[in-house]
């Protein structure tokens, strides 16, 4: 398997690359701006769960088939896009709503359901710019050829930046939620930091659509 001080130059490696903030981080961030705590946490399960599908498809090949394919590429890339901009509108359409969540009984529903958080959180975090060149480019450098078991070392070397992420992008999420309390004691702030959430979103969607390798 894979020795000790490829483990730590890899979880070094790791944290620096989480720790500088990508889509998946402001994804968070946007969500729980929008929606709070509950679905910035579902949002950040979501994530990580989609980046590790990404060290799954590194495994067993696909991953650089897509770093390798413009055309691929860009496909995955435009997707995530258009669906975190979707998102944004979505959430800046709804924002007048957020103090009948804030304010409401405690048995109210959440404005998406837990799994569908999940599943949107799981979409960005397998479309995203970041994560497809990370493990496709990077995680295969780490592995130890002469040892054997590539695939099996890939997903345990997977492991290590999908935990340091789980918990980064939670505390994110918990902060930017925490913000949110404090707007939710008024109405207009309220929906001004709904509003926000939404158009982090968006900007977010734009950004990753129109920047990214050119070649």
């Amino acid at each position: 398997m894979v020795s000790p001080d490829r483990l730590l130059a890899f979880a070094a490696m790791s944290l620096l690359v989480v720790l500088i903030p990508g889509p998946s981080v402001l994804f968070v961030i946007g969500r729980a701006l929008a929606h709070g705590r509950r679905t910035a946490v579902a949002t950040a399960i979501g994530n990580v769960f989609g980046s590790y599908l990404l060290v799954v498809a590194v495994a067993v090949g696909v991953g650089s088939l897509v770093e390798r394919s413009v055309a691929v590429y860009l496909t995955v890339k435009l997707a995530g896009a258009a669906y975190l901009v979707f998102l944004g509108v979505q959430a800046f359409r709804h924002r007048e709503e957020l103090r009948f969540t804030a304010s409401g009984p405690a048995s109210a529903r959440p404005a998406r359901g837990d799994l569908r958080t999940v599943l949107d959180g799981v979409l960005v975090g397998v479309t995203n710019p970041k994560g497809v060149v990370f493990f496709a480019a990077v995680l295969p450098q780490f592995v130890d050829h002469s040892a054997g078991q590539v695939p099996l070392q890939m997903l345990a070397l997977g492991l290590i930046p999908i935990l340091i992420g789980l918990v980064t992008d939670t505390l994110w999420g918990l902060t930017a939620s925490a913000a949110r309390t404090w707007f939710a004691r008024s109405d207009r702030r309220l929906s001004l930091i709904g509003g926000a959430g939404g158009c982090t979103m968006i900007g977010l969607g734009v950004t990753v659509g129109v920047t990214g390798r050119a070649e």
